[in-house]
């Protein structure tokens, strides 16, 4: 090769040459991500935003069903403690359900409030032994799961992961008290008389937590 053929082959491209190659690459670039590219129709199947869980969506649709079971399943709460006082084990099979470190006991009770603190009273029942406390929390923060495992029918695996799951159980306490607990003067329960259906998980046989899917003032 002659001295000036290879002057010639290492001379930069001149900008006009840089520009039209430049074109050329992003109309390459453009038609490579048309044929990748799936036009999704809003509200479609394969719309993927009508898959995102909403835990307000979920509550409001799924507390009613758990009201319904919570309420079907309820056992008297003088006849479930002295169940448990007799036999816990077999008091846990024929009024629990199963829900990790204790099983979730759905109860029905009437009672006088007692003094209650961050929402949380305590209910005098009659019929149940003097050592065991019996307690409704009220809000305005509700803790637990016991609204989501009291029926055994909401598992992990419904849901893509453990926040979601965590999402569905704190979904349901937030329905359950726009649906019970706004229509109750919770501030003012102390020495009334209340009927509830709930649920309690059974850790502390002497001492229950009760989340309430009903709360009446007599």
């Amino acid at each position: 090769m002659s001295a000036k053929a290879a002057t010639a082959s290492t001379r930069p491209a001149s900008p006009a040459l840089r520009r039209a190659l430049a074109g050329a690459a992003v109309v390459v670039l453009l038609g490579a991500m048309a044929l990748d590219t799936k036009v999704v129709r809003i509200g479609s199947a394969g719309d993927v935003r009508s898959a995102v869980f909403s835990a307000a969506d979920y509550g409001k649709s799924e507390f009613p069903k758990v009201q319904a079971d919570v309420e079907a399943r309820a056992a008297d709460a003088v006849t479930v403690a002295t169940a448990i006082a007799k036999d816990r084990a077999t008091a846990e099979k024929e009024y629990g359900v199963p829900a990790g470190v204790g099983p979730v006991i759905s109860v029905k009770f009437t009672g006088v409030v007692g003094e209650g603190k961050s929402g949380i009273y305590k209910v005098a029942v009659d019929g149940v032994p003097d050592t065991l406390m019996i307690r409704v929390q009220t809000g305005p923060a509700i803790n637990g799961t016991e609204l989501r495992d009291a029926t055994g029918k909401i598992t992990f695996g419904q849901f893509t992961n453990q926040i979601e799951y965590q999402d569905a159980g704190s979904a349901l306490n937030n329905e359950m008290k726009k649906e019970v607990l706004a229509k109750v003067d919770t501030s003012t329960l102390t020495g009334k008389t209340i009927s509830v259906v709930g649920a309690f998980k059974l850790v502390n046989p002497k001492s229950w937590l009760v989340t309430p899917v009903r709360l009446d003032v007599k």
